[in-house]
């Protein structure tokens, strides 16, 4: 397994990774261009673009001559060992001869969003996007995604999609403990556990969480673990100053290079980056645990949605049913993430029992904050984080 991209590890931030006037000098090699779909009705007698589930195309093998009809799909923003995709990409192509142009695999989800805003009417224009929240809910607000129910739809759970189908989770995690059991004597598995005094010089995030997703997330974890709450992240700022002048808490982020070479033993990210870490490294003799810390359980997902103006727009919804497929759900399992319908998978028998049994062991029914939450905790963020662990 190769390194992820730093960026790509970072895509729920808003002001990371490319650049708005980067994305928009491309758009300048994109002619205007409709697609054979939009200007035809599909089998089901309804334009591909206005499809809101397979049956408009008279079914799935019409939808699937409607792609190959195509020939290609434009995706974004999506690593290679970021939740399985390379895998996930070359299985799509492979059973469906679809060709997948995955643009700047380490943009960020602010990127896609501007990405279809600048490219509206050209055919390098994204077909679909995987966002972080809350980008899938003000992406859905701006009227930029197309209504479209997969087969699966009803299984995912009410709280993680809208329910018209502009978009919906596919996939995600929990922020975990990663540990170095080589360099570490006792590794530890809640965030009380980390201010202990053996921890010093050792703890690390993966960014600077006013930037990072994962690290946001763990200062969100640490609110939880500390009496916050989702409308209250003061905690979990608090709980790093205290981390930070003890010593315990490094200025150092967490990346694939900093774990391999011991400069941060003990990470908090996502259980999916770190269980991955295990594997990846094993042969080079880092013995890396995972733990979800049982104090401060948070658990965040990424979501799918369809361009409105995709100059592929058959692809895209091919490219939706796939993902959402018993197939596609279990690859990005194999990806140590924990695809949307893996409760129902679970409770169907068609989950992975090999690669469920790799997952980080969690309890309970994950929660989700609401988007004015969130925009209510980042402000106190930006406003506390720097002051506090300087």
């Amino acid at each position: 397994m190769t390194r992820k991209p730093l960026h790509g590890r970072h895509r729920l931030a808003a002001a990371v990774a490319l650049s708005t006037a980067a994305l928009t000098a491309l758009t300048a090699c994109g002619a205007k261009q409709d697609s054979a779909a939009d200007t035809s009705a599909s089998a089901g007698g309804v334009k591909a673009s206005a499809a809101t589930s397979a049956a408009d195309f008279g079914g799935m093998d019409a939808l699937v001559k409607a792609a190959q009809k195509e020939g290609s799909l434009n995706a974004i923003a999506l690593p290679p060992d970021w939740a399985n995709y390379g895998e996930i990409i070359k299985e799509f192509e492979a059973k469906y001869k679809v060709k997948v142009k995955d643009e700047t695999p380490d943009a960020a989800s602010a990127d896609e969003i501007n990405a279809i805003t600048s490219r509206k009417g050209q055919d390098r224009a994204p077909d679909v996007v995987d966002l972080g929240i809350p980008f899938d809910r003000s992406g859905a607000s701006q009227g930029l995604f197309a209504p479209y129910k997969v087969a699966d739809f009803d299984k995912i759970p009410t709280a993680q999609k809208d329910p018209n189908g502009l978009w919906y989770n596919d996939y995600g995690g929990y922020i975990s403990i990663g540990c170095d059991a080589k360099r570490v004597k006792d590794c530890p598995t809640t965030f009380a556990d980390l201010l202990k005094p053996e921890y010093k010089g050792k703890v690390a995030l993966n960014g600077n969480p006013n930037k990072s997703g994962s690290a946001f997330g763990g200062v969100y974890a640490a609110a939880l673990a500390n009496k916050g709450s989702f409308t209250d992240i003061q905690p979990g700022i608090d709980y790093f100053g205290k981390l930070k002048k003890s010593g315990n808490f490094i200025p150092v982020e967490s990346t694939p290079a900093t774990v391999e070479k011991g400069e941060t033993p003990i990470s908090i990210d996502w259980d999916y980056l770190n269980a991955s870490y295990a594997d990846e490294f094993k042969s080079k003799g880092v013995d890396w645990k995972v733990s979800v810390p049982s104090d401060g359980q948070y658990a965040q997902y990424y979501s799918q949605a369809i361009n409105k103006d995709a100059p592929h727009p058959a692809a895209a919804r091919l490219w939706m049913e796939f993902l959402y497929s018993t197939t596609g759900q279990n690859l990005f399992l194999k990806g140590y993430a924990r695809p949307v319908l893996l409760p129902s998978m679970t409770a169907d028998g068609s989950a992975d029992k090999t690669f469920v049994a790799k997952l980080p062991q969690v309890s309970g029914t994950p929660s989700f904050p609401a988007s004015d939450d969130l925009d209510k905790v980042k402000g106190v963020l930006t406003q506390n984080w720097d002051k506090a662990v300087s």
